[in-house]
């Protein structure tokens, strides 16, 4: 199936229903840990409960956060809709779409009081949530197309910077509620983002040193996998005096297990070193999202 410029095979099923589950999951965790808890979660969800708050105890006005946190969403959608992959989008505004409606419906019972409880496990289920909707090529939308479109810039993990953003909603969020719920809020932030990062490998990179007497073969089987450059250089064996080859390349973690099988079908005894990079300053192909 196409539409527009997009392609949609059987491929794209194990996706969609995992982006489904995902937004089964994070509604559960909202209902039965944030509103149960009174915390404010991170991003735009965090924002729209804040704004349903403050429009109905300030000025009696109701608006469910659902239909807030679909708005909020939508709009900062039509702002980057040109600069992402439409295939990403469109899974993007399927999981903040379901996400809205099935947090306004299901309901389910508090299982805790205790409010540290609530924030870590609460956290846990929200990050894994939003995690899974990310290694799915979905996201949640709202501060997660800002934090990718600066992973895609500096070719780094990015969500640091939006936990900056989530913090002054929950200033906003203490000053009028109560500073309490505001440093809970905190706690199940951290946890969330820290599964996040966890889950989310398309903008972790790694750097891979091998050295083989298989340089050529290694290269161009590589190669198809990825778009990424290969340094070789030749080296001795300082133990047995040999000549080998050096092969060294960066990666992203999303691609790193299929690159590790390849060399080692090809050259089983090769001898290869990983080391996790922080920053590439250079010419480095990131894939598109689709």
């Amino acid at each position: 199936m196409q539409i527009g410029t997009m392609h949609f095979s059987k491929k794209d099923i194990p996706n969609i229903a995992a982006i489904v589950i995902s937004t089964l999951i994070y509604a559960c965790g909202f209902n039965v840990f944030v509103r149960s808890g009174n915390l404010f979660p991170g991003g735009f969800a965090g924002m729209s409960r804040l704004l349903s708050m403050v429009l109905e105890d300030w000025f009696a006005i109701h608006v469910s956060f659902s239909i807030i946190y679909f708005l909020l969403n939508f709009i900062v959608t039509m702002l980057v809709i040109r600069k992402t992959g439409h295939k990403f989008i469109l899974y993007s505004v399927l999981w903040y779409s379901l996400s809205s409606l099935f947090t306004g419906m299901i309901k389910l019972p508090m299982i805790t009081q205790d409010p540290l409880l609530i924030a870590v496990f609460g956290g846990l289920v929200n990050g894994f949530a939003i995690g899974m909707a990310l290694r799915y090529d979905a996201s949640s939308g709202g501060t997660d197309f800002l934090a990718i479109d600066l992973s895609i810039r500096l070719n780094r993990p990015t969500w640091n910077y939006i936990f900056a953003f989530n913090a002054a909603v929950l200033f906003m969020a203490g000053f009028l509620y109560g500073w309490e719920r505001a440093l809970y809020s905190i706690i199940f932030q951290y946890v969330s983002k820290e599964v996040v990062n966890m889950m989310h490998e398309r903008y972790k990179i790694t750097r891979i040193q091998v050295v083989t007497d298989h340089a050529d073969e290694i290269c161009s089987e590589v190669f198809r996998i990825c778009r990424h450059g290969i340094t070789k250089l030749k080296c001795v064996g300082a133990y047995s005096n040999r000549e080998h080859e050096l092969l060294m390349m960066s990666v992203n973690n999303n691609q790193l297990k299929d690159v590790e099988e390849v060399i080692l079908r090809i050259d089983p005894h090769a001898f290869m070193s990983l080391t996790r990079v922080d920053r590439i300053i250079g010419n480095y192909y990131q894939k598109p999202m689709e």
